[in-house]
């Protein structure tokens, strides 16, 4: 096996499941009511790509990750730095923040609504919600976890207070930050399934509200093929960004 490349290795598993569901659907054991077959949903997802419907809906969806996850991000970031970096900051945030974070941000939709309305606001203020929480949680970790031998010995070679956050505390921190993202991207994706069945006229979620209504089964697996296509495509980014900001830290990479 480890003269087969690794990327085809990786296939095996989906591969495998693909060929169990074809199997079950030819063989009726599965029937159409209840899941309809890969070639339905492949015909099904085309169409929907070849009239617009898919790409349309993709667009209208990352957008609101986009700014979902960049309005939460900067919050949970700076919350962090401040609760991170100063025990003031700590007093003053960090009892807040745990508060918060235990309550269910599923169950704030009704409040939203009511805060926010029914358009978009509501579903970026979820997914920036999400987001918020586990940036924070593993950039606050990330910078109390740095070695203080390594902040004793920034100081004996003459660095100040900030010039210990910039090149000591915050490359430190940057390994808790990094799984922090990948975290939250995770937690965006599953946001947007949410905040897209609050009234929403566009988008995947839409898509698979509608298909619901008329047992449309291909159409509602398409639409999380798509989502689980977009949150694959997040965490390569990711992983590409821990190789590029990472490189001066060598890790276990298996077997």
């Amino acid at each position: 096996m480890r003269s087969v490349p690794r990327w085809l290795r990786r296939t095996v598993g989906p591969m495998t499941l693909l060929v169990l569901w074809q199997v079950l659907s030819a063989t009726g054991v599965l029937s159409p009511d209840t899941l309809a077959s890969p070639g339905t949903v492949a015909r099904a997802g085309a169409d929907l790509i070849s009239d617009g419907t898919l790409p349309s809906a993709m667009a209208i969806s990352l957008q609101r990750v986009a700014v979902g996850l960049l309005i939460g991000g900067v919050a949970g970031i700076a919350l962090a730095l401040v609760s991170g970096l100063s025990r003031l900051g700590e007093d003053l945030i960090d009892a807040t923040v745990q508060m918060l974070r235990t309550v269910p941000w599923v169950g704030l939709i009704p409040l939203f609504i009511i805060w926010l309305g029914i358009g978009e606001a509501p579903k970026v203020a979820l997914i920036a919600l999400g987001v918020a929480f586990h940036l924070y949680l593993n950039v606050y970790a990330g910078i109390r976890g740095v070695d203080a031998q390594l902040v004793e010995a920034g100081q004996a070679l003459g660095l100040g207070r900030w010039g210990l956050v910039r090149h000591v505390v915050l490359p430190g921190a940057l390994p808790g930050a990094m799984t922090g993202l990948r975290y939250s991207l995770a937690t965006a994706w599953l946001a947007l399934v949410f905040g897209e069945s609050i009234n929403a006229d566009a988008g995947i979620g839409f898509l698979m509200n509608q298909a619901r209504e008329f047992f449309r089964t291909d159409v509602i697996v398409v639409c999380l093929v798509v989502y689980a296509f977009l949150g694959l495509l997040a965490d390569a980014v990711v992983r590409t960004l821990e190789r590029l900001l990472l490189q001066w830290r060598p890790t276990f990479t298996g077997q």
